[in-house]
């Protein structure tokens, strides 16, 4: 069965990961970062190595690996208890990074929503990564240099996945504003959805 899920998208430093473990913590949304599953890999593992040459210059990681890696973790979450694809719903947080990826992860999950975390404010999201990496010490987030080619490769590569999904299944939230506020959005749209989702297992 594919996974019933509900993507989060924008540039690096949109606030992705912060909605992502809030919405997370809510029983039956399972937070799945795909940027958390690579830095938890060991440095001197060969998938390591390869996250961290990449990693380390901005740039995205193979699409095969990425969307592998990602399985792996996913399937290891349901092995543990940890999700269950029956009456869960999956948050999905930098994966698909390009329509590539997209496509490949169509075997694998059923979109319901994407939610779009955009905001014009351009210099904010590069405040966010730079308190980002002097906070949490992340290596891809720690130079002008990297975090300059991390918001070209959006442009170039993950942008264009908003048009590989359907514009109905798209919701623009500004993140122009305070975490709160941008939650608020997010769950006054996803709550019918939800709903949905509940009444489809109680048929099923």
């Amino acid at each position: 069965m594919k996974f019933k899920t509900i993507l989060l998208f924008g540039a690096p430093g949109s606030g992705k990961g912060t909605q992502g473990s809030i919405l997370g913590s809510i029983p039956g949304l399972v937070h799945v970062a795909c940027g958390e599953i690579f830095r938890d890999l060991r440095v001197g593992t060969p998938l390591g190595r390869v996250f961290l040459d990449y990693s380390s210059r901005g740039a995205l990681v193979p699409d095969d690996f990425t969307v592998q890696l990602w399985k792996d973790y996913t399937d290891g979450m349901v092995g543990r208890g940890r999700y269950d694809p029956e009456s869960d719903i999956l948050i999905l947080d930098g994966i698909p990074r390009n329509v590539a990826q997209a496509r490949l992860m169509d075997e694998y999950i059923d979109v319901k929503r994407l939610f779009y975390l955009d905001t014009a404010d351009k210099e904010k999201m590069y405040l966010r990564l730079k308190r980002r990496a002097l906070h949490e010490n992340r290596l891809d987030d720690a130079s002008d240099t990297t975090i300059q080619n991390r918001l070209y490769v959006y442009e170039a590569e993950t942008a264009p996945v908003l048009n590989y999904y359907p514009a109905d299944k798209i919701k623009r939230v500004d993140t122009g504003r305070t975490p709160i506020e941008v939650l608020t959005d997010i769950l006054t749209d996803a709550r019918q959805f939800i709903v949905d989702v509940e009444k489809e297992k109680d048929v099923a």
